[in-house]
């Protein structure tokens, strides 16, 4: 799933294009285009989007997201193509070009506009968008907004939602569905309430109480004959940015928190966020939540795209998985999936904090840090030349079933969409680490593959993993993580003991958990919730048996429980604990 081909990588599959994998692995693989702001690149030049919107159209996937100049494509949710376009007219100069954009099927078409406050910005149709055929619907829309996503109710009518700063709340108001101009006042629909909702705090880990936080990422999904507002807070640049909801019987409301909030969280583990997306149903009916995950270390908005297994539960509730989201996933085939256990394929991470070396190294950039589960950390080679080499070893002989290669940006000399573009390499293993064989061989590919997963044809026995580099599209060879996945010999982790949690008075948004370190434990997933049988909020721990959570709403009761995984599997939960 999530992996970007262009036409020369579709040129070099001789016998017909890739077959469908049957797992996925977040962040999502596509080719992303370079920060196009040259404010914003004064750290290092880097690739850069957010904001992303999923459509489902004439039988296709269509993905949007920031500053792109273009958008993608896909028949399966697996494979995506690029399609290249500005949506600008001659006269206007700005660089966010397609910034948080508005994208909906309507009326046979697709329908396009990006957040702006300039009223003489158009919205754009494409009936046949796999090609640049994109005309105005109207050359001017009056309702120009920050932040915009328009929904059309099956009623008929269409409606917008806006809203972006941290001290506004998000906007409602009914669009003609004919003129595309607005119909009605916009109306004040919800606003953030830190003082209660303890995700929505500003800051790293929700502790920053001197700033206002930031709502924005409007979203709207109609389930049942019920309508979920969605937003997102508190800021973009946090490993905290959520998306939470309310609920109301109309589309403009009124609108009441729903209990479980935020309902996307993505707060442990290599990729974090999971903040200003969308919601969407597959082909089959299934739903998935599309999102942003940070990395915030050139820019601020330095950031990558996540999609995660989500839905509503047989009361209504809105969900998104992502307890083990950046692990392989498997791609459902049925209709009808249940979410809320997710799509996990039980291929365990192999390498996480294992012994590595490397070719070279340029200054501080180690080599452990491609390695330890942080995609906002990378070992460099000195060069991006060929025969600079990545190698880690898994401790022991395991069952290799995929690989993720991420790649970093590391003295990158480009900005903007840059066409032709690619990364190849070989890929190769060994039980002794002295006979290889090459398990991957991308020597010859021509695709832009920044996050590049591969699942391997059969199951590999070893123990080494080596990456050898060949080429690279710019600056140095650099990896932000080479995650392996499959199975480790021994046992599966017991359950954990001694697992408490507590919560004070004095803070109600806040609980501290403790537990009794594993030995054979790699880490932890801490599952929380408003009811017992409702945990469906997660966070991974590394190299920890503590973890304060920052997330809760102040007047009501919350639970948890902690289960143990390692390389060979997943441990039994533990009994579920109320916060006192």
């Amino acid at each position: 799933m999530f992996t970007a081909l262009g036409p020369a990588a579709v040129a070099l599959c001789l016998a017909g294009p890739p077959a469908r994998p049957a797992t996925y692995c977040n962040p999502v693989n596509l080719d992303y285009g370079y920060c196009p702001i040259p404010n914003f690149v004064e750290n290092g030049k880097h690739r850069a989007t957010a904001d992303p919107v999923v459509v489902r159209f004439k039988g296709d996937y269509y993905l949007f997201s920031t500053n792109q100049w273009g958008y993608w494509h896909s028949p399966d949710m697996a494979r995506w193509t690029f399609v290249p376009r500005k949506f600008l007219k001659p006269h206007h100069k700005v660089y966010d070009e397609l910034c948080a954009p508005a994208v909906w099927a309507m009326d046979d078409a697709l329908y396009v506009i990006g957040s702006t406050y300039t009223k003489d910005f158009p919205i754009w149709k494409n009936p046949t968008p796999k090609g640049d055929t994109w005309t105005e619907a109207v050359g001017a829309f009056e309702g120009a907004a920050w932040d915009p996503a328009f929904f059309p109710d099956d009623d008929g009518k269409l409606y917008l939602y806006h809203g972006s700063g941290n001290d506004i709340p998000l906007y409602g108001r009914e669009v003609d569905r004919k003129t595309l101009q607005p119909r009605s006042p916009r109306q004040d629909l919800i606003r953030l309430r830190p003082d209660r909702h303890g995700w929505e705090r500003f800051g790293e880990a929700n502790d920053n109480t001197f700033l206002k936080p930031f709502i924005e990422g409007a979203w709207m999904t109609k389930h049942r004959g019920r309508y979920y507002l969605q937003y997102a807070a508190p800021g973009t640049e946090f490993s905290g940015y959520a998306d939470g909801v309310y609920v109301g019987d109309g589309p403009l409301g009124p609108f009441e928190y729903q209990a479980h909030n935020p309902f996307s969280l993505k707060a442990g583990g290599f990729a974090r966020g999971a903040g200003h997306g969308a919601t969407f149903q597959d082909h089959l009916g299934n739903w998935w939540h599309t999102s942003t995950i940070t990395i915030a270390v050139k820019n601020n908005f330095e950031r990558r795209l996540g999609i995660w297994p989500a839905g509503f539960d047989p009361e209504g509730v809105m969900y998104c998985y992502t307890a083990y989201g950046d692990y392989p996933h498997r791609l459902p085939h049925d209709k009808g999936v249940d979410h809320r256990g997710g799509l996990f394929a039980g291929w365990m991470l192999l390498n996480y904090a294992k012994p590595v070396t490397a070719s070279s190294t340029l200054g501080g950039f180690a080599p452990n840090l491609a390695v330890d589960e942080d995609i906002r950390t990378y070992w460099s080679a000195k060069t991006g030349g060929a025969g600079e080499w990545f190698q880690s070893d898994l401790g022991a002989v395991s069952t290799i079933r995929a690989v993720q290669v991420n790649h970093a940006d590391q003295d990158a000399t480009v900005m903007g969409k840059v066409p032709g573009l690619y990364h190849q390499y070989r890929l190769k293993v060994s039980a002794d680490g002295t006979n290889w064989t090459t398990a991957v061989d991308k020597s010859v590919n021509r695709a832009d593959v920044p996050h590049d997963y591969v699942e391997l044809p059969e199951p590999a026995e070893a123990r080494y993993v080596r990456i050898e580099n060949v080429h690279v599209p710019t600056g140095k060879f650099a990896l932000s993580g080479l995650r392996v996945f499959g199975t480790g010999p021994g046992a599966k982790p017991g359950a954990v003991e001694k697992f408490v949690a507590l919560r004070g008075d004095s803070e109600r948004r806040n609980a501290w958990l403790k537990w009794a370190a594993l030995p054979e434990a790699t880490g932890y997933v801490v599952r929380y919730g408003v009811a017992p049988d409702k945990l469906y909020a997660g966070v991974m721990v590394y190299g920890s048996t503590e973890h304060t959570v920052r997330t809760l709403t102040a007047d009501r009761p919350y639970y948890f429980r902690v289960e143990a995984f390692n390389e060979a599997g997943i441990g039994p939960r533990s009994a579920v604990v109320e916060a006192k």
